[in-house]
């Protein structure tokens, strides 16, 4: 499951301001190399991972592979003369597969590896579909290669699937028929097609130019997009002896309004060109989300992430324990209050390591499969903003990312074992050092304050570059996106906190109710309730921010918000007059056009308690256009045609009435993006016109 709404904003602390540092700038950032998840070599001695690169003036993000030693030592690039994402080991270490976009569109490709210099000797393609490839993933056995491809579900083989596309490209008619909902999800049209899963004989094709495509094996046909979609921790998983797949799929009949995913597992030897073999249904008495599932090292079990509430997606995630042999379920955070995140097992199959929200970080928590303990609740052993953990061979470590608000994510090692736990954590990547080292930046403070309904609400601060407590500095309040994510010690490139404080601003932001890592009864809080205790915790977090913090100049403050911080932007916009300007991008302004025109009804129809025909009290409660007659803060709009969460059409809705109320009004539309700018100039453009925006009207 995706929560609706992606993240805007965040990151951490930094030495103080002196003269040989700069503010951070825009350029700053896209020099800055973006790290993907460890993956360790099966002897233990090497990391692969991806790094992203921005050329600014080309307009481009390249990914390519890196690899480091675990116990430490330079990183270097092994493949650069080609676009390489998505590094995963052969089970020999002799081989790595990887994504690349070289030849044919996305396929996946074999490098082979000389284990003992940690070079890439040599790449050949593997696949050659039509449909592209994705998501690829050894077998442990080593025999085949899984990945993901979305292809017509009525077409039988390889050959109909490449005629059609074929077809749909020369055709001058570039109309479609939709003939159920979720026609388009995220950011792009489905086109007819289903995400499957494919399983490819790895040795039969070594030496060859690439496989032939009548080779990939389709082990989940039908009708059905199996795997589910997923920005996080993979949607399927290989059994340790290569002969099973478990994988998530909803096969509810409207999609759009189910969070119904299921686990299925089907076996290896399945599929289209064989005797084709049903999937079968282990998680079927769960009508809510079943996701994420990762066998045992062992082959016992079936870890993964359940929800108990149908249609609700932002229900607390629960780590679950399904027995291969009897097909008994164990809930093994009962008592566990947080959500359960990245997860990994041990070697020994023996715990399970997870990271979960906490109050504005992510930290490590983990969790016995046999407590003897009398309370079994999961530990946390790290307080940081962590993900993507990755056992090493020895069973003595974890590997991981960490990030903060003042450096995106560098991989490291650190002890798991008692002996190992002593000591301190290893830093194996430095690849921005040299890019963040010259720049001042200002630590992540935290505060408390009594928001809404006397609950305890945190707040975050962060003061601009060269900070003088006697001077008083304009705020930019940043309405975090959601509701039901939180702001924290995290690095953000859609909406850098350090970024937008660099030029002279204080910058606030509140976890208000319907936050993550405050329980579950403050998440379901929101429910119903959009524009009640959220706003009354931004008013309340506001208030206390300037009487405590003497250099807040309150009479020169502007609110940014995005998605449900968009939708936050109009509400204020409606319900009070204390900003002197407000930027509302990729937001939703009214409720009820809002439900007809999202991707995942699941989302609306929880939060407004049913559909706008039903009753819609709730939607016509808590629309910001009802209240446009109070409409007088200067206001920026930004929207993306590409954004199908929060479609286009809310933010031409709001300029429009913006300007028919004659209040000074400007909109910024990307023809070519979603939610948020992914192109490096147009991100650029989209960080230039806020803060143009805010100076015009904050710094008078």
């Amino acid at each position: 499951m995706r929560r609706l709404f992606l993240i805007l904003f965040m990151s951490l602390a930094v030495p103080a301001f002196s003269e040989s540092k700069h503010p951070f700038s825009f350029e700053d950032m896209m020099k800055l190399k973006r790290i993907g998840e460890p993956e360790v070599s099966p002897d233990g001695k090497w990391v692969i991972f991806n790094v992203v690169e921005v050329d600014l003036a080309a307009n481009t993000k390249t990914p390519h592979i890196w690899i480091v030693p675990t116990a430490g030592g330079e990183e270097r690039e092994i493949i650069a003369d080609q676009d390489a994402d998505r590094p995963r080991w052969a089970p020999d270490g002799k081989r790595f597969a990887f994504i690349s976009d070289k030849e044919g569109g996305s396929q996946v490709w074999i490098a082979d590896f000389d284990g003992e210099a940690g070079t890439a000797t040599g790449v050949h393609k593997l696949t050659s579909i039509a449909t592209e490839a994705d998501g690829e993933l050894w077998s442990p056995d080593g025999k085949n290669t899984l990945f993901v491809s979305n292809v017509y579900p009525e077409c039988p083989d390889e050959a109909c699937n490449a005629s059609k596309l074929e077809e749909s490209a020369k055709s001058k008619v570039k109309a479609m028929v939709f003939t159920r909902l979720l026609y388009r999800h995220v950011n792009a049209y489905t086109e007819g097609k289903r995400s499957h899963i494919f399983v490819i004989p790895v040795d039969a094709c070594m030496g060859a130019a690439a496989c032939p495509a009548r080779s990939a094996r389709d082990l989940t046909p039908g009708d059905y997009d199996s795997p589910v979609s997923s920005f996080g921790q993979d949607e399927y998983a290989f059994s340790p002896d290569g002969q099973e797949i478990c994988y998530t799929s909803n096969h509810d009949k409207n999609e759009a309004a189910s969070t119904n995913n299921d686990l299925w597992i089907v076996p290896v030897n399945g599929g289209r060109t064989s005797s084709p073999v049903e999937g079968k249904n282990i998680t079927a008495d769960n009508p809510a989300s079943d996701s994420t599932p990762l066998y045992s090292p062992d082959g016992k079990y079936i870890a993964y992430r359940a929800q108990q509430r149908p249609g609700y997606e932002s229900d607390r995630f629960r780590l679950m324990l399904y027995d291969r042999k009897t097909g008994v379920k164990k809930n093994l955070t009962e008592g566990f209050d947080g959500w359960v995140g990245t997860f990994t097992w041990t070697v020994d199959s023996k715990e399970i390591h997870f990271t979960s929200e906490t109050e504005g970080r992510n930290p490590i928590y983990k969790v016995p499969l046999n407590p003897i303990k009398e309370d079994p609740r999961p530990t946390a052993y790290q307080s940081f903003f962590d993900d993507d953990l990755v056992p090493t061979p020895d069973g003595k470590s974890l590997l991981l990312t960490r990030m903060s608000l003042h450096a995106p994510a560098e991989i490291y090692r650190i002890g798991i074992t008692y002996q190992s736990m002593q000591e301190p954590p290893l830093r194996l990547t430095h690849l921005n050092d040299d890019v963040l080292s010259p720049i001042s930046m200002s630590p992540l403070e935290s505060f408390w304050f009594a928001g809404a309904h006397g609950d305890p609400v945190e707040g975050f601060l962060v003061k601009p570059p060269g900070f003088n407590a006697s001077k008083k500095y304009p705020v930019k309040f940043m309405l975090k996106g959601g509701p039901q994510i939180a702001a924290g010690d995290f690095w953000s490139y859609s909406g850098n906190l350090e970024l937008l404080a660099a030029d002279g601003y204080v910058v606030i932001t509140i976890n208000y109710h319907g936050s993550t890592g405050y329980g579950q009864k403050f998440i379901d809080s929101v429910t119903g309730d959009w524009g009640g205790a959220p706003f009354e915790d931004e008013m309340k977090g506001l208030d206390y921010a300037e009487k405590t913090y003497p250099f807040i100049d309150k009479d020169r403050e502007c609110a940014i918000g995005s998605s449900y911080g968009g939708f936050m932007a109009n509400w204020m916009l409606g319900h009070t007059d204390r900003f002197k300007c407000i930027v509302s991008h990729h937001s939703v302004f009214n409720t009820e056009s809002f439900w007809g025109s999202t991707d995942e009804l699941w989302y609306p129809d929880w939060d407004f308690k049913g559909t706008p025909y039903d009753d819609g009290a709730t939607y016509q409660k808590w629309s910001p256009h009802r209240y446009a007659k109070n409409f007088k803060t200067p206001t920026l709009v930004i929207h993306g045609q590409l954004d199908y969460r929060a479609d286009v059409s809310q933010s031409f809705q709001l300029f429009t009435t913006l300007q028919m109320l004659g209040v000074p009004s400007k909109m910024l539309y990307f023809p070519d993006e979603a939610q948020y700018p992914s192109k490096p100039q147009n991100s650029k453009l989209f960080y230039k016109t806020i803060n143009d925006w805010v100076d015009e009207w904050a710094k008078k």
